[in-house]
């Protein structure tokens, strides 16, 4: 998976092409998102000694999520006769089909993408990247978290929106550029022990980026 904070910011570059509907583009930010959420799932799993196979760019990565993700939503704006639940549920089907095309485009792993039928795609099989690339690449989640806040304060700036949060915006960006440094340093000299508290904190990181998401939803949606 490319990390999460690329797929935010992916997201949030259709902005121009976006009809303007309430909590569509929340809806496309946070479904960029979403799929990488079955990293709880995995964490369970581990904690818990059980097997995490099957876990990881299965059900939250498949062209049937997406589906019922959009099929759900728009039951509830039917039955709550609120078009905003239907405009998120499309948003979201729209982020993480995102999300399943960027993995397959620029990731070394395979997406099942028709999950539960067997229908692993990996357009990169036969690319091994070197140990040092994959090690990098997860303290960078650190770093695109705060790339993605960044451009959360700039487009708030921008625009004249969530301005009250953006002191707050500021320390969480600085913490996340923090944990990049102590991250990099840490996955290239700890020789056990690193991916424990990494993935503890990069739970909490995916988390954090759901909440600010959510709370500058109104920059997310202004118009450009």
């Amino acid at each position: 998976m490319p990390q999460a904070g690329i797929h935010s910011m992916v997201g949030m570059a259709i902005r121009k092409w976006t009809p303007t509907r309430k909590w569509l583009m929340l809806g496309i930010v946070l479904g960029n998102l979403l799929p990488d959420a079955d990293n709880f799932a995995v964490a369970a799993a581990t904690l818990t000694g059980k097997s995490t196979e099957g876990l990881h760019r299965t059900l939250t990565h498949s062209l049937f999520f997406v589906a019922a993700i959009i099929l759900v939503f728009y039951i509830v704006a039917w039955a709550s006769k609120r078009s905003e639940w239907g405009n998120l549920g499309l948003g979201l089907g729209i982020g993480v089909l995102m999300h399943i095309l960027l993995d397959l485009l620029i990731w070394f792993n395979g997406v099942e993408i028709l999950w539960p039928l067997p229908s692993w795609v990996n357009l990169w099989t036969n690319v091994t990247p070197p140990e040092w690339w994959s090690k990098l690449m997860m303290p960078t989640e650190n770093l695109f978290f705060a790339l993605f806040f960044l451009l959360l304060a700039s487009t708030a700036r921008k625009r004249n929106t969530d301005s009250d949060y953006l002191s707050k915006l500021r320390i969480w960006t600085w913490v996340q550029g923090i944990l990049f440094l102590v991250f990099l340093v840490m996955v290239y000299t700890m020789q056990s022990g690193f991916m424990t508290i990494f993935g503890a904190i990069y739970l909490l990181s995916l988390g954090l980026a759901f909440g600010v998401t959510i709370r500058m939803r109104k920059t997310v949606e202004a118009m450009a």
